[in-house]
């Protein structure tokens, strides 16, 4: 029978320690492997768990400069001579502040012979969400990045945390603009819970966690809104803007700042008549976006498609024109791609080189 295992992650240390302790507290057979990353020393702090304090705590050096990568080299061993130990009878991997679900379970899924995944959960702080997902400041900024060059915004972190996890636990309001917001970002496949005290050991610990529904959640390709386009009675808003053209290149460096700066989180798909071959990835929070080549698009016919979350009245509608200001307009789509063919455009530093993507 495989071990039972659920990964934890957050970006507040306080809240994602509290539900740790709290399931250890009500589970005694099981164990916390805790991983927090060291960044003078450019390693990680592997730190063992249970109910009755400390088991093991000392430093690991990374074997790559890939932390989701290393982590998945260090845990997979340690989690699987856990899994062996009769003191325990399930796990829970508590992953560094700041880090991203989806690779770290890329990473330990091929090493995981006698562990099951039952969950992935991510907590936070339901009052501080507005300004985590949609503010400016950057894991460097509040000391949380994972390494010297990790760049990315609080936003960007937290986001990537709530929508590959099938669990939510939100601390705080639960009817304040905070919990609105996340309720705009959550899927009908996401379970959500609104204190840490009303989460159970059975509600991590037992079932089978999606894969596919959280990859699906996240892949731009099957990119969509939660529940549609709404606005919320705190005025969060939602936009699901979707097309079957591309995007025009140069009016999409023009109007990029317009698309997707300002207090957003918008994810999704879009592609260029110069490589009409790639699917491109919009990804953004905080006001910064990265953009990037993710996959070819095959059989499928290529679409853009951005879902846009905000909490500003102006946005929605600077947003919404925006898009449709870079798209082929009625003229350049009769056209068709032909004039397009071996013409450059200005995005091969983000979106590589059209050759080797399309």
């Amino acid at each position: 029978m495989p071990t039972p295992l659920a990964l934890v992650a957050g970006i507040d240390v306080v809240l994602r320690d509290s539900l740790t302790a709290s399931v250890l507290l009500d589970s005694p057979s099981t164990v916390a492997l805790r991983y927090d990353t060291d960044l003078e020393a450019g390693g990680l702090r592997r730190l063992v768990l249970d109910a009755d304090g400390v088991v093991e705590d000392r430093p690991v050096d990374l074997a790559c400069d890939c932390i989701s990568c290393a982590m998945g080299e260090e845990a997979g061993p340690v989690l699987e001579a856990l899994a062996r130990d009769p003191r325990w009878d399930s796990i829970l991997l508590v992953l560094p502040i700041g880090s991203d679900p989806h690779p770290v379970m890329n990473a330990l899924a091929p090493r995981l012979r006698d562990l099951a995944v039952t969950s992935v959960v991510a907590v936070l702080d339901a009052d501080a969400a507005p300004e985590d997902l949609l503010g400016e400041d950057t894991l460097a900024e509040r000391g949380l990045r994972w390494t010297q060059d990790d760049d990315r915004s609080v936003g960007e972190a937290l986001a990537a945390q709530l929508e590959f996890a099938g669990t939510v636990v939100l601390e705080g309001d639960p009817a304040g603009p905070g919990a609105e917001l996340v309720a705009h970002l959550l899927h009908d496949d996401q379970t959500h819970v609104d204190a840490i005290t009303a989460l159970t050991p059975a509600d991590l610990l037992d079932g089978t966690f999606d894969h596919l529904g959280a990859h699906r959640r996240v892949d731009p390709q099957t990119i969509s809104s939660a529940r549609g386009e709404r606005t919320g009675a705190h005025g969060t808003w939602t936009l699901d803007l979707s097309s079957e053209r591309p995007f025009h290149p140069e009016r999409l460096m023009e109007h990029i700042e317009r698309l997707g700066s300002g207090r957003l989180r918008g994810h999704g798909r879009f592609w260029l008549p110069t490589r009409p071959g790639s699917v491109c990835q919009w990804d953004g929070a905080g006001g910064q976006v990265s953009i990037g080549t993710v996959a070819a698009w095959g059989r499928e016919d290529p679409s853009t498609r951005l879902v846009v979350t905000g909490d500003d009245p102006a946005d929605r509608e600077r947003v919404r024109a925006a898009f449709a200001d870079c798209l082929f307009t009625d003229a350049e789509w009769t056209r068709g791609l032909l004039p397009w063919l071996g013409r450059a455009d200005e995005f091969d530093p983000w979106l590589g080189d059209r050759a080797a993507t399309a």
